[in-house]
């Protein structure tokens, strides 16, 4: 990795949707970014899949000055209780800051909630679904796949490839064509866009 860049730090919490962010943080340590775990402790933690993970850094010792973006990935607690807060916190922490944060699913929830959403464009699984949340963002919905407004990347639940595409656009991994060809090759399965990918390697 070059030592210029800094790590991606990917948060995971009990019932965390493994499915959503595995698109971008494959491509992301293709490109020579270390993915860096982060959990509300060093305690194990449980995906919905059933993925059992040891988060490599705890919550609170995360500085944005030290990180190239946090992904928020989607989990059932985020609906279920206060207990991802801190993670909401931290996002505030790190858009204050300038540093980049990506969230899907059910994490966009927990930005609503945390007034992150309320004057930037974004988007998640349905907009009621963010209303419910009470939060004052709702004109700013955009129905999209993936939306980016400033450092803020926001998805719903079944766009796991668009989201990686706006991180990848956002961090500059992909850009123009290329990016282009990757989103139509994960998400269309156009076989002329590998080609394009080859090419460019």
């Amino acid at each position: 990795m070059s030592s210029s860049r800094k790590p991606v730090h990917h948060a995971v919490y009990d019932t965390f949707a493994d499915w959503e962010t595995g698109h971008a943080t494959a491509y992301l340590a293709r490109a020579g970014y270390e993915i860096r775990t982060v959990g509300p402790s060093r305690e194990p933690v449980t995906s919905i899949g059933g993925l059992r993970i040891q988060p490599a850094y705890v919550l609170d010792g995360v500085r944005p000055s030290e990180s190239s973006l946090l992904i928020l990935p989607g989990a059932d607690l985020w609906d279920a209780c206060d207990d991802l807060a801190p993670f909401a916190r931290k996002a505030r922490e790190f858009l204050d800051a300038g540093t980049p944060v990506a969230a899907i699913c059910g994490a966009t929830a927990g930005l609503a909630r945390e007034g992150l959403l309320d004057d930037r464009d974004h988007t998640g699984a349905v907009s009621f679904y963010l209303a419910a949340t009470g939060y004052q963002g709702g004109g700013r919905y955009v129905e999209a796949d993936a939306v980016t407004d400033g450092n803020l990347i926001t998805a719903g639940p079944t766009e796991p490839v668009a989201f990686a595409r706006e991180v990848f656009r956002l961090l500059g991994v992909y850009e123009g064509e290329v990016l282009d060809a990757w989103y139509r090759l994960f998400h269309d399965s156009d076989p002329e866009a590998y080609a394009v990918l080859e090419k460019a390697r």
